[in-house]
């Protein structure tokens, strides 16, 4: 905000001059206009009033920003389904790994997306809200899951190699003929999953997921959880 001060009156032109150097004369004549005309302007009532609507139109629109965050927000949420459901049965990503992780960072829940078939490598959806999505033969692989919400989810064929889904919930999912190698299942809630075909015996952890209930689990799968510390049991009551 500029400052605006009332000038003391500039000298007459024959009190400056005498004070001037004759070589430098010209100079100081346009000097002395500047003085004279800066004057007249600091007592200018309209220069006043323009600097205050100024000011005033900022504010004017600080407080539509704010106001119309909500919109916006709105609308960023908006495009971001419209990729998803856009690219709904195409293979590659779509831009879904971005539109999914900006929902889920602003706490959208995700519930039904389907994603079927994505290619969703390296994805970050800690604690997103995944319920009955259809993510099945999509590529997974890295992805950092911890948290997540996967009940009844439709996991069917997915890569799930080196993904993070420790503490996730994946009761009654389907994760049948998934490839979960490498993949970090500690604390999961696999109850009543089907575990038809699933790729199993290189998982990195299942160290306190619950697997009781669990369906079509392999030949030897139970017995090794209930060795590398799952439990066979029911939650626990609130």
């Amino acid at each position: 905000m500029l400052v605006r001060e009332l000038r003391q009156r500039p000298h007459s032109w024959s009190e400056y001059k005498e004070n001037c150097s004759f070589p430098t004369l010209p100079f100081h004549a346009v000097e002395w206009v500047l003085q004279w005309t800066a004057y007249y302007l600091s007592r200018w009532a309209l220069l006043e009033v323009l600097e205050y609507l100024s000011v005033l139109s900022v504010l004017v629109a600080v407080i539509f920003y704010f106001t119309e965050s909500g919109d916006r927000q709105k609308q960023k949420h908006y495009q971001a389904w419209q990729v998803i459901n856009t690219a709904q049965g195409k293979g590659g990503s779509g831009g879904r790994i971005e539109a999914l992780q900006e929902l889920n960072r602003d706490h959208v829940p995700l519930v039904g997306v389907n994603a079927a078939g994505a290619f969703l490598q390296g994805v970050q959806l800690p604690g997103a809200n995944l319920l009955r999505a259809g993510l099945e033969a999509s590529d997974l692989r890295d992805s950092n899951l911890q948290a997540v919400n996967l009940e009844y989810a439709s996991l069917s064929w997915a890569n799930f190699r080196e993904a993070n889904l420790s503490r996730a919930k994946l009761l009654a999912a389907d994760l049948s003929n998934a490839d979960l190698a490498n993949a970090d299942l500690s604390g999961a809630d696999l109850r009543n999953a089907n575990l038809k075909d699933v790729e199993w015996k290189e998982i990195r952890s299942i160290e306190g997921a619950n697997i009781q209930g669990v369906r079509n689990a392999p030949q030897g799968f139970t017995a090794w959880a209930l060795q590398h510390k799952a439990v066979n049991s029911p939650p626990s009551l609130p």
